[in-house]
């Protein structure tokens, strides 16, 4: 079996190794041939062992997509052939997070995507819409659960103004699930560029925050001095003061991001006045992933591509990758991507070998990545066995 495994003490560097068996699944669990898997800001962090070191055999890769092709005899309701996706955190299937279901991560406690097979826990598996190609599914996983799970915990309703900080993965699903509940968004990227198609994708107001630093007072004036019901603050440090002071009384802030930095000043007086809710997020149960999964198809929304890489160009996706997570600073755009990067190694027809996707202005837009430079998340039109969907995940930076 062929894999991509972390180099033991050396940050960063990955190794496609061919010599691996091929993973046996347990009574209760599936083997998945892996068709697109992707590659997140989460990904570098366990790169760079924030999450404790790792050892040379390490497969990364959180998020990612496939066929079943065996199934564990105590497994029902799955079979070979099935297309699916799994949670990120494989034993969390539905209800509160817990000590006990939240210790085995997908390419973070335990082997990723970043192989031709891997072993998941049949209570993990949600399927694939019939629609949707492979490479869109991988980009679910994390970004599009903790997308869903902030609409939900911020009560998106009609009437309701979200806030979105950059557009990255995180908020390009964020932005038509809130459009998609009646909610008026506005989002804030340093590229007018990208803001331009954001809007076409459905902002309502974008707020370049370079030309216009104070893009809280630009949000409060756009809303007539009320705020946002909802911050999706996906950067940290950089922007949390902020979000505090543009979140409407009452509000949600959503906290998924640490680019910015992981430890930031509380102004414990507004959250008091306002009566604000701060709420963490850990991406979500199987259950988060599945009524997210149903939210996009019945919405008809789409995952955003940026570019594709087919699978022997996936060292380059890498390498862009890399910097973000060592040099990207909070005012940076963290890249210039608009949505996701991908590698294939189904060789599509034609001899095209770079894909640019570009949304239309609805959210029907089939090839577009979550990620404007500071997030990615992945679609495609071609299948693919490594689609590489290369930028931050949960915790993506400023564009």
């Amino acid at each position: 079996m062929k894999a991509y495994r972390l180099k033991a003490g050396k940050p960063y560097e990955l190794t496609l190794t061919d010599n691996a068996l091929e993973p046996v699944p347990e009574s209760d669990e599936v083997l998945i041939r892996i068709r697109a898997a992707g590659l997140n800001y989460l990904d570098l962090m366990v790169a760079n062992a924030r999450f404790g070191n790792v050892d040379a055999s390490f497969v990364p890769g959180a998020d990612g997509a496939g066929e079943i092709v065996e199934v564990g005899s105590r497994v029902k309701g799955w079979k070979a052939g099935d297309r699916v996706i799994a949670g990120m955190i494989v034993d969390w299937a539905a209800g509160p997070l817990t000590v006990a279901n939240g210790e085995r991560l997908r390419g973070v406690t335990m082997p990723g995507s970043l192989a031709e097979y891997a072993v998941v826990p049949a209570t993990a598996l949600v399927a694939i819409p019939a629609a949707m190609p492979f490479v869109q599914a991988a980009s679910l996983p994390v970004a599009a659960t903790t997308a869903w799970n902030a609409i939900v915990a911020g009560n998106v309703r009609p009437g309701s103004t979200v806030a979105l900080l950059g557009t990255g993965g995180v908020s390009l699903f964020a932005l038509p699930l809130a459009k998609a509940a009646g909610a008026r968004v506005i989002i804030a990227s340093s590229s007018d560029e990208k803001l331009a198609r954001a809007r076409k994708l459905g902002a309502d107001v974008i707020i370049n925050y370079r030309t216009t630093p104070a893009w809280d007072v630009a949000l409060l004036e756009a809303t007539e001095g009320r705020g946002a019901d909802l911050v999706v603050e996906t950067v940290g440090v950089a922007t949390f003061e902020r979000s505090v002071n543009a979140a409407a009384i009452g509000g949600t802030i959503f906290v998924v991001g640490l680019i910015g930095g992981e430890e930031t000043k509380m102004p414990l007086l507004k959250v008091m006045v306002k009566t604000l809710r701060i709420v963490g997020n850990q991406t979500g149960s199987t259950a988060n992933l599945a009524n997210a999964v149903k939210a996009l198809a019945q919405s008809r929304i789409e995952p955003v591509i940026d570019r594709v890489f087919r699978k022997r160009y996936f060292m380059a996706a890498w390498t862009d990758l890399k910097p973000l997570y060592k040099v990207i600073p909070v005012t940076s755009s963290g890249g210039d991507y608009f949505g996701r990067k991908e590698c294939e190694t189904i060789e599509p027809q034609g001899p095209t070998e770079l894909r640019t996707g570009v949304p239309t202005a609805s959210c029907r837009c089939g090839e577009r990545a979550g990620y404007f430079g500071s997030e990615a998340r992945a679609g495609a039109r071609a299948e693919s066995q490594y689609g590489v969907q290369v930028a931050p995940a949960t915790a993506g930076g400023p564009v």
